[in-house]
């Protein structure tokens, strides 16, 4: 049975990079679960999307770590759920071995690559279900914590696909093709590639246009070699951007782009799939998984300019492609990455595992 109470453990509650958390918290809401939210830290001083106000989620959080066992015991959850492996799942464990509540949590990308917890295995064994986002991070798991796979689930993010889909009044296009990339501005995301492949193409005498929508501690960086290729004229970096924007620019775009080292399951990229979006992206972590190479988009090898130019001017100089693998990109994103079926597999994750919990 699944509990119809659950406390969330979070490093930063709301956050504007993980939409996706505020996304599930929301759909689990519809769904007529209650729910409490446990912040380790405040939230920075930034944009935040509509859906926290919205759905209220902002008004279901606790912040301070003196307030987490209270709150839990008035709340009294069924289970205890935490996303990413480190701080938060830490808390998370501790406060299932204090209140006796089982608990979950979801490991994403830079929590099993680059810097997992010393103790993954044994928090991967003290939890009920490891839930991870990918095939690709579940092998990862199972060989380098040895991790045993019938512990780990594999349920990727999901985005609303009713509220991210082409756009109603799409009109032929007109003017350079746009080229979207939503990421943070770090190291990880590469995208010092994007702007190599930016200066081939336009070397190339291609006419296009570049967004990068995001922010972060490389910005002064990615500037200055903006400036120093000469690209100010075709490449945009406007910084962070609500939900409603997001969603507007993919609308408008003719290609998505992303040019990570590593990826666990990039959510812009199902973004961008469900607006109808084809993507060129490096093939990293779980992405081959949600671009299927050929035929929602297109995949290159990570740290290759010259061939991810290559792909991305394929796109360019071939609008009926472009229609084609976008179409293919609308359907896979429906049937694979939406929000109601994330919600679906979680629950149904829940109820297999803990059954035999109180709600």
């Amino acid at each position: 049975m699944t509990p119809r109470r659950i406390a969330y453990v979070l490093n930063i509650f709301p956050k504007l990079s993980e939409t996706f958390i505020a996304d599930e918290l929301a759909e689990l809401q519809r769904r007529g679960l209650e729910l409490k939210i446990l912040s380790l830290r405040p939230p920075r001083d930034e944009i935040r999307h509509p859906i926290i106000s919205l759905a209220g989620l902002d008004k279901l959080v606790e912040y301070g770590l003196d307030q987490f066992s209270p709150a839990i015991e008035q709340f009294r959850p069924g289970l205890i759920h935490a996303h990413f492996a480190r701080e938060a799942t830490g808390k998370a464990r501790e406060l299932s071995m204090e209140h006796n509540v089982p608990f979950t949590f979801t490991a994403h990308g830079y929590d099993i690559y680059r810097k997992p917890p010393s103790d993954f295995q044994a928090r991967a064994l003290a939890a009920s279900a490891v839930v991870t986002v990918s095939q690709a991070n579940a092998d990862y798991i199972h060989r380098t914590f040895d991790v045993p796979r019938s512990r780990l689930q594999v349920i990727p993010c999901g985005v609303d696909v009713n509220e991210f889909c082409p756009s109603p009044n799409a009109i032929l296009e007109s003017g350079p093709p746009r080229i979207v990339c939503v990421a943070r501005l770090v190291p990880v995301k590469n995208l010092a590639l994007l702007l190599e492949a930016c200066a081939a193409l336009r070397e190339r005498e291609l006419d296009f246009r570049c967004l990068i929508l995001g922010e972060g501690p490389g910005r002064s960086e990615l500037e200055a070699m903006r400036a120093r290729l000469k690209l100010e004229d075709v490449v945009q970096m406007p910084g962070a951007a609500n939900r409603d924007t997001v969603r507007e620019c993919w609308r408008q775009a003719a290609i998505g782009v992303l040019t990570s080292e590593n990826e666990g399951m990039p959510v812009s990229l199902m973004e961008a799939a469900a607006c109808g979006v084809p993507v060129v992206a490096t093939c990293v972590g779980g992405i081959p998984e949600l671009v299927l190479d050929g035929v929602t988009g297109i995949l290159t090898a990570p740290g290759d300019p010259v061939q991810f130019a290559q792909a991305v001017e394929r796109l360019i100089v071939a609008p009926e492609l472009r229609r084609e693998l976008g179409i293919n990109a609308r359907a896979h994103a429906e049937k694979r990455f939406s929000i109601v079926r994330q919600a679906d597999a979680l629950l149904e994750l829940w109820s297999a595992k803990l059954q035999n919990c109180p709600a």
